[in-house]
């Protein structure tokens, strides 16, 4: 059995002085279970990372999706070692905010012009900014999640300390669901400055959805905003949009872009995004040259070599070897799986009194133990081998039969380690 106690140990350091012991509520200890889990990573290699305690996962976490090459890809790791010498911050721009802005130009669809922030908040603020500023009008339609910040936040259940005229000003539509959103149009005709959504994530888009979506914003004279936090660079070089074949007026990325470094991108129409200036859109480490080495790399990666090609043939291997255990063993009632093969979703259903949340914590229990880094979800990086993807079925094959034959016997809870988790936010 694994070994967690340096974990646990700093742990309770963090927590007396970081509030939640993380920068990060999805890497906090409210979503992984007390006594079965790692809570501190000491370092990463390609796919595979190790724990404070020395324990070796196979990760499908990948930094919530950030680390789109691998954890200390060699390309990467050397134009970054190479600016390191010549300076990270300056008095003035350096060449890389023009070099990387023109790299996202050739690669997405809707980019003209691009402005960098460091967090996807950052930049899905600053595109509901200027969609206000652009249009006169204050309300947004939104599907999806886009970050901490007031606008979008006070809509959710984490809103404590939002002001309620704040939170007035944004609504909620079901994706692949048009009449919610002309609901919200028909509501306010005039007064709707975007609509901003992720294109795709557990669920594809019907046919015509992306569509009608677009069709609908410009009809009432409201921006489309794609949040391709996630999608963009994964689901294909030029992300989501590119995909799909729905050209936005903005977009936003993040995440993938630098392989972990931290670096975000506003993209948009050329007409849209000069209104920049008259914005106070401003950050002091927005121009950082780490961050900007790094995406520059792995932009130059992503084009020259199979990279999306790569990850989503292994994911297609994923999700095909993951539906057939779950048809041998019968296991429909209670598991499910959904999304696109580089970012991919195990859905537990619960069954009688035993919940969701129970099955997902002694899934975590029992696929940590085995070496595997996972918040149910496949978040692939171009890194993961096919001896990877091996072991993770072989692990499912043991694990996903006995979280189905422990629900229907009632005994799933007593087997249980740990406390099981609790619902606390959902993100989408």
């Amino acid at each position: 059995m694994r070994n967690f106690t340096k974990s646990e140990e700093l742990l309770a350091r963090a927590l007396r002085s970081i509030p939640l012991g993380s920068q990060t509520f999805s890497k906090s200890y409210t979503q992984y279970p007390r006594g079965v889990s790692p809570y501190f990573i000491e370092r990463g290699e390609g796919s595979h990372v190790w724990d404070v305690d020395g324990n070796e996962y196979i990760d499908f976490v990948n930094g919530l999706l950030a680390v789109s090459l691998g954890y200390n890809y060699p390309a990467v790791t050397q134009r970054v070692q190479e600016q390191m010498k010549n300076g990270v911050i300056f008095t003035l721009p350096h060449r890389l905010e023009v070099e990387v802005a023109e790299k996202i130009i050739s690669m997405v669809p809707c980019a003209e012009m691009v402005r960098y922030g460091k967090n996807g908040s950052d930049v899905t603020t600053g595109a509901v900014r200027l969609a206000r500023a652009f249009t006169g009008r204050e309300h947004i339609a939104t599907c999806g999640y886009h970050g901490w910040h007031d606008w979008y936040i006070g809509i959710t259940t984490r809103n404590l300390g939002v002001p309620q005229s704040t939170q007035e000003l944004t609504h909620t539509f079901e994706y692949n669901n048009l009449d919610s959103l002309r609901e919200i149009f028909s509501q306010r005709p005039d007064g709707v400055a975007a609509v901003i959504m992720e294109p795709m994530n557990v669920t594809d888009p019907d046919p015509g959805f992306l569509e009608g979506v677009k069709d609908l914003a410009h009809q009432h004279g409201a921006l489309l905003i794609f949040d391709e936090m996630i999608t963009g660079f994964r689901f294909s070089n030029g992300g989501a949009q590119e995909l799909f074949g729905v050209t936005p007026d903005l977009a936003t990325f993040g995440k993938g872009l630098a392989n972990g470094y931290p670096l975000s991108a506003l993209t948009g129409r050329r007409d849209i995004m000069e209104l920049i200036t008259e914005l106070f859109y401003s950050f002091t480490f927005g121009g950082e040259t780490l961050s900007l080495a790094a995406a520059s790399a792995t932009l130059d990666l992503i084009k020259e070599q199979p990279v999306v090609e790569t990850m989503i043939e292994t994911g297609n291997t994923l999700i095909t070897g993951l539906r057939e255990i779950i048809d041998r063993h019968q296991l429909q009632e209670m598991v499910s799986v959904s999304g696109h093969p580089t970012w991919s979703f195990i859905i537990f259903k619960g069954y009688g009194e035993v919940t969701m949340w129970d099955q997902k914590t002694y899934f975590f229990q029992e696929m940590f133990e085995r070496g595997i880094l996972t918040m149910g979800t496949h978040n692939l990086s171009y890194s993961h081998s096919a001896e990877d993807i091996s072991a993770l079925l072989g692990h499912y094959d043991e694990v996903l039969p006995e979280i189905h034959a422990l629900t229907l016997e009632g005994t799933l809870r007593q087997r249980l380690r740990c406390e099981p988790l609790v619902p606390l936010f959902t993100l989408r």
